[in-house]
């Protein structure tokens, strides 16, 4: 007979390799929405017209390494999963799987849309930032409460709220910027949320 914890060892590595597929498929797609230039003589000018899409696509590629290296960090900490577990965890891979999404509306709205289109962008961009620090405090939530799912040397105090509710703020105040002061400077915050995450874990040796 298999012995349990071994079986459950196995599925915490069966979630963990699905997730990652997730994860590299996401962000595969942000490339399809880069622009090839296609009028002869004018592939530069088409190249530097493209400037906000490459910023665009440079937040949301950092956005899903940082949340991929994220989700790594919290499954090395886990031995066994259950149903709570996976459905908090699909509820989290739904907000990773959809960033292509907002991406593409931004590159569209800073081709041919207006202004309000822009905004209306970086406001559905930030959407998906909230949402996903919503799915990050259920998970954290249901894994401190859920101790015998965790590696015995983890402490539950490991899953921190405060990130999670950071992201939940700073998105919440960077839609607000892109819809009342400018979509471009909600750009540049999303950009820079990814470098924070990365500062803070070199920082603390993680």
């Amino acid at each position: 007979m298999t012995d349990r914890s071994t079986r459950r060892l196995s599925e915490s590595n069966r979630v963990e390799a699905f997730s990652d597929g997730v994860f590299s498929i996401a962000i595969t797609l942000l490339v399809l929405e880069l622009a090839v230039p296609a009028v002869s003589g004018e592939f530069g000018r088409d190249l530097m017209a493209e400037g906000v899409t490459y910023v665009a696509y440079l937040a949301a590629f950092a956005n899903i390494g940082v949340l991929w290296m994220g989700h790594h960090a919290v499954f090395t900490r886990i031995i066994a999963v259950d149903s709570g577990l996976l459905w908090r965890n699909l509820l989290l891979l739904l907000t990773v799987s959809v960033v292509p999404f907002p991406t593409a509306v931004i590159a569209s709205a800073y081709r041919i849309g207006t202004p309000a289109d822009q905004a209306a962008a970086v406001v559905a961009y930030a959407a998906v930032g909230i949402a996903s620090g919503v799915a990050w405090t259920l998970l954290f939530i249901y894994l401190r409460r859920r101790p015998e799912l965790l590696d015995p040397a983890t402490d539950v105090g490991w899953f921190r709220l405060s990130e999670s509710v950071i992201t939940l703020v700073g998105y919440t105040i960077a839609g607000l910027i892109g819809w009342q002061v400018s979509p471009s400077i909600a750009l540049l915050i999303f950009l820079v949320f990814p470098v924070l995450y990365v500062v803070r874990v070199r920082s603390e040796g993680g």
